[in-house]
């Protein structure tokens, strides 16, 4: 209930005045009924929504003006914890031999996969002596040296472990010569085959080495061609590999360098633009070229040369001596 204002408001009447209202009292009087006090504040809560609506404001969080934002948390591994790992060092020495392996070792660690699942590759490192840092679980340490290498199943149980391979593997280095004259690095390959059966070129391991390269491969028995020029200069070596120890060969090739010429007589000018082929006795074409004075490195024995220009051809038959280099000339007439 809300206060009245009585008395008469005109000229010389009395100022009017603010009779309060009654307090309600009998059966139908409530706790909950207003005073004036609760009227007051009602006004003012209808005359100002906003204001009396408006939530308490909320003091700024702190800022750090030179602190990024920080990052999510990392994720953990399904296995445990990302800070438990166990380190891993390890190493490889040859068969044989207890001095540790100081080059050209590649580590890989692979982890196992349960269900059949491929193995992961977790780790690589080119160090003779490498570290790993691992979550448990279990890896396959595998170490190539060269063409050979060795493996071992590790399990990790939040533990350093010191892990040192044996490779069972040597080394071999080639050389070629004719007679005692070293052949040039340029005019010489050779490809190693391990010999699988009765075939003793049964499967290739390395192809077109260079005389000087170090090939590391595991103990055992190979055969090794080697090839003079590219055309029919090839001769076969078996040996054996030891483990712990260089094996150094040489392979000694029977043949020598020809240059090949069709002039208008001995000595003169040679023709351009000439297509030999040379042939066995038996009619096997050995090789072919063409140029005025091509040459080639041929195996000693005996071989047909045909020359072809302008139409004509000529031929004659000619003689390799191992290690001497010469002219083959046909004369044009």
């Amino acid at each position: 209930m809300i206060g009245r204002l009585e008395g008469n408001a005109g000229h010389g009447g009395r100022h009017p005045r603010f009779v309060p209202p009654r307090r309600a009292t009998g059966p139908g009087w409530a706790p909950s009924a207003l005073t004036s006090e609760a009227s007051l504040a009602l006004l003012l809560v209808l005359a100002t929504p906003a204001l009396a609506q408006a939530p308490m404001a909320q003091p700024l969080p702190p800022t750090t003006a030179t602190s990024p934002a920080a990052p999510p948390a990392a994720m953990a591994p399904l296995d445990g914890p990302a800070a438990v790992k166990s380190l891993v060092t390890a190493s490889a020495t040859l068969t044989t031999r207890d001095t540790p392996i100081r080059s050209g070792l590649i580590w890989r660690v692979y982890r196992l996969g349960s269900d059949g699942a491929p193995p992961e590759l977790m780790a690589r490192s080119n160090d003779a002596t490498s570290h790993f840092e691992l979550p448990p679980g279990t890896y396959m340490l595998h170490a190539s040296y060269g063409f050979a290498s060795a493996m071992r199943r590790i399990t990790l149980r939040n533990t350093p472990l010191d892990e040192t391979l044996t490779v069972n593997a040597g080394a071999l280095k080639v050389a070629g010569t004719i007679g005692d004259i070293a052949i040039p690095v340029s005019k010489l390959t050779f490809s190693v085959y391990l010999p699988v059966g009765n075939d003793a070129e049964g499967r290739l391991v390395v192809a077109d080495a260079k005389p000087g390269d170090l090939i590391r491969l595991p103990e055992g028995s190979y055969r090794i061609v080697s090839t003079y020029g590219d055309t029919n200069a090839i001769m076969r070596s078996d040996l054996r590999v030891e483990a712990g120890k260089l094996t150094e060969a040489t392979v000694n090739h029977r043949a020598a360098t020809v240059t090949l010429k069709l002039v208008n007589a001995a000595g003169g000018e040679a023709f351009a633009g000439t297509a030999f082929s040379v042939l066995t006795p038996g009619g096997d074409v050995i090789r072919e070229a063409i140029g005025a004075f091509p040459s080639l490195v041929l195996a000693e024995g005996d071989y047909v040369l045909i020359a072809r220009h302008d139409g004509q051809v000529y031929t004659r038959e000619f003689k390799v001596d191992s290690g001497l280099d010469k002219d083959i000339e046909i004369v044009a007439r």
